[in-house]
C-alpha cells in the first residue's frame, strides 16, 4: 500500500491515477482484475475504467452489457439505500441470486471470474463511486474484505488528489506552469489548498498527512516560488497561473 501511495503522490497527471490503482489494487485484496467508476453506479451513464490487460474485451461489449457493469449489481441499491460504505462481496450482498444474475454470467464470460468484491469510496453521502475487484475460483475471504476496508482511505486520498489536480489544470489553462517552478504534485495540491485559505491543520486533514508534513511542503513552496509568507505565495502563484485568481475561483 505504501508503494501505491508513493507512486500516486508523484504522478502529476490526474487521468493516470486510477489506472495506476487499477494495476496495483487487485493483488492487494485477493483479486485478479477490477473495474472502477468515478461517477454514480447506475446503468444509464458514466465511464467504466479498467486495466489495459482487459480493455480489449470490454471494447467489444454491446450497450446492454456495458449497462450491467455501470450499474454495479448487486451493490448500488444497497449502498444507495443507506450511509454504510463497507466493502462487500456479491455473494454476501445478493445471496444465491448472485450466481444466476446476468452480471455474474457476463463477468464469467468476459473475465472468467466468478466473484466480486465492491470497494466504494468511503463517503457517507452523495453518489456511490469506487471500484469492483474480480476473481475466479473461491470467493473472497474475510481477510480480503478486511484489507479492502483498510484500502478505502488510500483510494479516497488518491481520488481527492485526482480532483484537485483536475481543478488546477482547468484553472491554469494550457499554460499550466507547475513544471516551470519544479513543484511536485503534492506541493501543487498543497498550494491550491493554501489559495483556498485552508489552515495547515485543515490541509493535513484533507490530505491525510500530519501538520508537520504540511509545513514542510509549505516551506518548499516558499523556497521554489521565492516568497516568505502565505499571502505573498498565493499572489505569486496567481501571477504565474499556478492557481486561479479570486474571480476565477468564484
Amino acid at each position: 500500500m505504501l508503494s501505491v501511495a508513493v507512486a500516486a503522490l508523484n504522478e502529476p497527471e490526474p487521468e493516470r491515477l486510477w489506472p495506476l490503482l487499477a494495476e496495483a489494487l487487485p493483488a492487494l485484496c485477493g483479486g485478479e482484475t477490477l473495474i472502477y467508476k468515478l461517477d454514480e453506479w447506475n446503468a444509464s451513464s458514466g465511464t467504466v475504467g479498467m486495466p489495459a490487460a482487459v480493455a480489449d474485451g470490454f471494447a467489444r461489449l454491446g450497450e446492454e452489457s456495458v449497462s450491467l457493469l455501470r450499474e454495479g449489481y448487486p451493490f448500488a441499491p444497497l449502498y444507495t439505500a443507506g450511509r454504510d460504505r463497507t466493502p462487500l462481496t456479491a455473494r454476501r450482498a445478493a445471496g444465491r441470486a448472485w450466481s444466476t444474475s446476468p452480471t455474474a454470467r457476463l463477468i464469467g464470460d468476459l473475465m472468467d471470474a466468478h466473484h466480486v468484491l465492491a470497494i466504494p469510496l468511503p463517503k457517507a453521502a452523495g453518489p456511490v463511486t469506487g471500484c469492483m475487484v474480480y476473481r475466479s475460483g473461491r470467493d473472497f475471504t474475510d481477510d480480503h474484505v478486511r484489507v479492502a476496508s483498510e484500502l478505502q482511505p488510500l483510494l479516497a486520498a488518491v481520488d481527492r488528489q485526482r480532483r484537485l489536480l483536475e481543478r488546477l489544470r482547468r484553472s491554469a489553462g494550457p499554460a499550466h506552469r507547475a513544471a516551470d517552478t519544479r513543484l511536485t504534485p503534492r506541493e501543487t495540491t498543497v498550494l491550491l489548498l493554501l489559495a483556498d485559505a485552508l489552515t495547515a491543520s485543515a490541509i493535513g486533514r484533507r490530505l491525510g498527512i500530519s501538520d508537520r508534513t504540511v509545513h514542510k511542503h509549505i516551506e518548499k513552496i516558499y523556497r521554489k516560488l521565492g516568497t516568505r509568507d502565505r499571502v505573498g505565495t498565493v499572489l505569486r502563484a496567481q501571477h504565474l497561473g499556478l492557481v486561479p485568481a479570486p474571480s476565477a475561483r468564484r
